[in-house]
């Protein structure tokens, strides 16, 4: 029973810290998430060790919760090389905006924040090992095109299809998500793939 309130109160913190990101940004101080939740910062630091632990359970739940990972790895089963390329990068782009206002602040403060980095890089790594698997199904398939090795396309990929790209697009240049998408998806097939 103890385990189910304590599991409870994890899921608690985790639900009041991603609204107070998304209202405030990542700065939001664990005091701040402590006093929403109507527990003591010291117990925050029981359940997550860290502000980075904190950060870090934040964005894995946000995965959870949209099974990121898991819709990846069903699109990478895909046997059309050219739809398995679109899939994977459907499932990314309907994640984008979902993660946005917890990914670009987590972006911004690695700089100079070290638990931040840490969260970030722990994601978008997973992210870049599954580009890397589709990458190289695509070269298995002799569906990559002989100008790319596999591990240069998944970096190519994985740098065209970020957060900063997409922020990019829609936020500096007004794009709607469905327009980057597109965009974006084009591209990626007309340069990694054989016509």
């Amino acid at each position: 029973m103890k385990k189910m309130k304590s599991e409870r109160t994890r899921e608690e913190i985790l639900d009041k810290a991603w609204d107070l990101v998304a209202q405030g940004g990542a700065n939001v101080s664990m005091a701040d998430i402590a006093k929403a939740v109507g527990i003591t910062r010291q117990s925050i630091y029981i359940h997550f060790k860290s502000r980075g632990g904190l950060l870090d359970a934040l964005v894995k739940r946000a995965d959870e919760r949209e099974n990121i990972i898991e819709n990846l790895e069903q699109a990478i089963e895909t046997v059309s090389a050219s739809e398995r390329l679109d899939k994977c990068l459907t499932v990314w782009f309907e994640f984008v905006p979902i993660i946005h206002p917890v990914a670009t602040d987590l972006i911004a403060l690695r700089k100079h924040d070290p638990d931040a980095a840490f969260a970030w890089n722990d994601r978008m790594k997973d992210l870049h090992g599954i580009f890397h698997r589709l990458t190289e199904s695509l070269a298995r398939d002799e569906k990559l095109s002989p100008l790319w090795s596999a591990s240069d396309a998944a970096d190519y990929l994985w740098v065209s299809v970020s957060m900063q790209s997409w922020d990019l697009f829609v936020g500096d240049r007004g794009w709607s998500p469905m327009r980057a998408s597109k965009t974006l998806k084009k591209s990626m097939a007309q340069l990694l793939l054989i016509p």
